[in-house]
Order: structure tokens, then C-alpha cells, then sequence
């Protein structure tokens, strides 16, 4: 009885003329959400013991992350804006300790918006016991920030704009702070800086990308999508330049191999730093990407507008078939995490090489086959879109520096012995070395900024008058 009465709504609902037409459509949807999800990793790495430091964790994007992270049972410090002690920060974290059984998750408050809490952080990480990082990811830069015009905003066009610059300047700023703890790092470590970005770089990689920062220059009336863009296209000439400068430092970064050693020579062509930055792009997701846009997200406590909740509601079938899920959106960043270095190429390696050397072969363990590398490899300073690297091409601007203004530059540093000058090459990558420079400059001038209109809470003591003085 039940199987005649489904055979007639099936009959009724989905005629057999219509059947070939019907099943064309279930495919073609099938492989649109298939196509719109992307590529998955292809990669698998155990984490223990490995010390990987978060921003944004607690956005639907970074909690994805914890989750992967804590469940291959790395060591997690994640940073929150929140006091560790609130129910919203001591629930996520027990929930990740009790469900994969790792106790090694942790939440350090750190307030991204607030370049005093910041200091204040990395001042305790450096003066702790323990300084040890495999891994930074940086995660809270890749959540969208304004809304599309069809809905009501919360935030003014300028409020969006130092949201954004807010943002990138708390990574520049965390790193440059972190930094000197990894360098001193033992150079057979393999560190990894990865900074997530969101999707729309390439609509400012062009003449309407502008190298300062809104602050220091008027915002142009532009698209929202373009400002994004901006943003994004702007912190990965930033990570580019820096591992530039990484490359740069005359300080050997990799291990040498001793006589008699199995471990590998790393050819200066391959890796040149056991620092290895690099950008990710998750592509366009449903709750970091098209709910801000929408501004339907509820959770935000800046508000929320009730038509973009309602339209994002209705277009959840379309949503659900062309964006990326969280657990799609996070392959990439797990792609860029997974991949081996060169030197962890080659050091696997070494053993059959370091056999064919004792049979008499010639030449250094890695020499026969330092540039042949036999599988996939993390690229330095690379960006990263569906587990893949993406060229893209960035004009390269005029240097303001002559010629002669560099060598006098030079000299003046040679004399006070200040400062040493890095012979950085220039690539051609992002605009080449000048604009990475540039960017790095502006980056610089935009938190000398930023720091002076967000002072310490000692600051503004120091400069505030004593009222509550007694005169007597």
C-alpha cells in the first residue's frame, strides 16, 4: 500500500516524459555544488607537539580550523577579544578538550582592535617559558566587512574602512613583535606564518590599487568589492616582501650538512629560510563571506539588519549549491599547512641518497637531485586559492628613491652602523621588491596612526592632569 501510494506522487509530481529532464537537472546540481565547494587537500600531517597560534578563532571560519587542528592533536593558542573566563571563550574550549581529547587548547585575550592589547600579549608570550611556534595563522582578516547596499547598514562607509585597516595592521603588527622569537628558533624547525585573505584581490590588481592606507589618504567612493579587494591584495604583497626579507637575512636559516651527516644541504635555490610565509585564499563562503555582505549576521554584536537575515534565509538553496561551506573554506589554509617544505623533502630523502653516497657515488647527499623535487612543495611566499598557486600579475610601480638617493642612503647607514643593509632580490613577484617596500612603509606610517589614536590606557594617564589632586 505504501509503495503504490509513493508510486503515484511519484507520478504525479515527477511525470516519465519529464524523467530524462529531471535527473539532468539533479546532476547538473550536483556538479555545481561540487565545482563550488573546490578542491579538498590531498595532504594529511600529524600535528602533536606542534605550537600553532590562531587569530579569529572564534568566527565560523577559525572555529572550523580549532576544530581540525585540535583534532590531528595540535598544541592551540587561541586569541580572543573576549576575557578567557567568559562563558563564550571557557565553553568552545572545553567543548574541544573534552571531544578530541586534547588538553593542549588554550585562549590567550587579545584584543585585535586595540594595538596596546597586542603589545601587551606578545610582551607575555616573549617573556613566558615557553616561546615555541610552529605555526601562525592568521585567520580573522578573511570574514567580509560591510554590507551590500540592498540592506540597511550598521556601519557607516568609514567605520567599515578602519574595521579593514584595523585588521591588516594587527597582523603586520603581531608579526613584526613575534618575529624575533622565530628567528632564534632552531633552524631545523619548520616554521610557517599563514595569513588568510578573502577572495576579492583580484579586483584591485590593477591601476585602482592604492598602496596607503584610507587614514592617510582619502577613501576613494568606491566598491565594496574593490575595497575588499584592496585589502586583501595589500596583505599579500605584504607577506611576499616579508618573506622576501626572510630570504634576505645573512644569517643562514636552514641546517648544513656536517661530514657524515644524513641530513640534507638545501640548495639556496629551493628554500632559503626555515621561515616560510605565505597567503590563502578560502574563496566565498556562506557565513564569513555572504552573511556580512547580506548583514545578516545575527550574532555580530554590532547588529544586524532584519531584511538581509530574511534574504539570506530565502537564498539559502542558491547558497547552499554555488558558496563553500566552512569545512570546504578551510582546505586551502589545511593545504598550505599539510604541504612539506623543500628541506622536508630532501630530508626524507637523504637516507637513500646517503646509501648511494656510500656506495661510492659523488658529491653531497641532495647535489644529484637538490633542484628535481619529487612531489608538491609549500612555494615561500606564495598565495594560495583552491589548494593551488595563483599567479597574478601586479604592476610594478615607479621607484620615489633615485639611484643616487639609495647609495647615499646606503653610506649613511655604513657610517652609523645602525642598521645593516639586505640585499634583497627582486623577483618580480607582486609588483617586485619596490612595492613590497612601498607597502611595507605604508604598513609602517599607517601604525605609527593607528597607535596614536588608539593610546594605552598608561598613556593616557601619563598625559591626562591629576583633577582628583587635593590643592592642600
Amino acid at each position: 500500500m505504501v509503495l503504490k501510494l509513493a508510486g503515484a506522487a511519484f507520478s504525479a509530481f515527477f511525470p516519465t516524459q519529464y524523467a530524462v529532464h529531471i535527473v539532468l537537472a539533479i546532476v547538473t546540481v550536483l556538479v555545481l555544488r561540487a565545482f563550488s565547494q573546490g578542491r579538498r587537500t590531498n595532504r594529511e600531517r600529524d600535528l602533536h607537539a606542534r605550537k600553532i597560534l590562531i587569530t579569529g578563532g572564534f568566527t565560523p571560519f577559525g572555529l572550523t580550523i580549532l576544530q581540525s587542528l585540535a583534532q590531528r592533536g595540535a598544541h592551540i593558542i587561541a586569541l580572543s577579544p573576549h576575557p578567557i573566563d567568559s562563558p563564550e571563550v571557557t565553553i568552545i574550549i572545553s567543548l574541544l578538550r573534552t571531544t578530541f581529547s586534547n588538553e593542549n587548547i588554550f585562549a590567550e585575550q587579545c584584543d585585535l582592535a586595540s594595538p596596546s592589547s597586542i603589545r601587551s600579549f606578545c610582551t607575555r608570550f616573549l617573556t613566558g617559558s615557553d616561546q615555541r611556534i610552529d605555526a601562525i595563522i592568521f585567520a580573522h582578516e578573511y570574514q567580509h566587512i560591510g554590507s551590500a547596499g540592498v540592506v540597511s547598514r550598521t556601519q557607516s562607509s568609514k567605520d567599515s574602512a578602519l574595521k579593514r585597516e584595523a585588521d591588516s595592521l594587527a597582523t603586520f603588527l603581531i608579526t613584526t613583535l613575534l618575529l624575533p622569537a622565530l628567528l632564534v628558533a632552531p633552524v631545523e624547525r619548520d616554521i610557517r606564518v599563514i595569513t588568510v585573505v578573502n577572495p576579492f584581490y583580484a579586483a584591485a590588481a590593477g591601476p585602482l590599487f592604492t598602496i596607503p592606507f584610507p587614514s592617510l589618504s582619502s577613501p576613494p567612493s568606491t566598491s565594496i568589492f574593490l575595497q575588499e579587494g584592496l585589502r586583501s591584495l595589500r596583505t599579500s604583497i605584504f607577506t611576499r616582501h616579508l618573506q622576501r626579507i626572510l630570504d634576505a637575512l645573512p644569517t643562514a636559516q636552514v641546517p648544513k650538512t656536517d661530514e657524515g651527516s644524513t641530513i640534507p644541504i638545501v640548495s639556496p635555490k629551493t628554500q632559503k629560510s626555515n621561515i616560510v610565509s605565505v597567503c590563502v585564499s578560502p574563496g566565498i563562503s556562506r557565513a564569513d563571506t555572504i552573511a556580512p555582505l547580506l548583514n545578516a549576521d545575527w550574532t555580530s554584536p554590532l547588529g544586524f539588519s532584519r531584511t538581509g537575515v530574511v534574504l539570506y534565509i530565502l537564498l539559502q538553496p542558491l547558497l547552499r549549491v554555488l558558496t563553500k561551506s566552512p569545512t570546504a573554506s578551510i582546505q586551502t589554509v589545511l593545504h598550505a599547512l599539510f604541504l612539506p617544505t623543500p628541506f622536508k623533502v630532501l630530508a626524507n630523502s637523504a637516507p637513500k641518497e646517503a646509501s648511494d653516497k656510500s656506495k661510492g657515488t659523488k658529491g653531497t647527499p641532495i647535489e644529484s637531485f637538490s633542484t628535481e623535487i619529487p612531489e608538491e612543495v609549500l612555494k615561500p611566499g606564495a598565495l594560495y586559492a583552491e589548494c593551488a598557486i595563483v599567479k597574478l600579475k601586479v604592476p610594478t610601480p615607479a621607484d620615489p628613491l633615485t639611484a643616487e638617493q639609495n647609495i647615499g642612503k646606503e653610506k649613511e647607514k655604513s657610517k652609523t652602523g645602525l642598521e645593516e643593509v639586505l640585499d634583497i632580490p627582486d623577483d618580480g613577484d607582486f609588483g617586485g621588491e619596490v612595492m613590497g617596500r612601498l607597502v611595507w612603509e605604508a604598513y609602517e606610517d599607517a601604525l605609527k596612526a593607528w597607535e596614536l589614536a588608539n593610546p594605552s590606557k598608561e598613556d593616557v594617564k601619563e598625559v591626562a592632569p591629576d583633577v582628583d589632586r587635593d590643592p592642600k
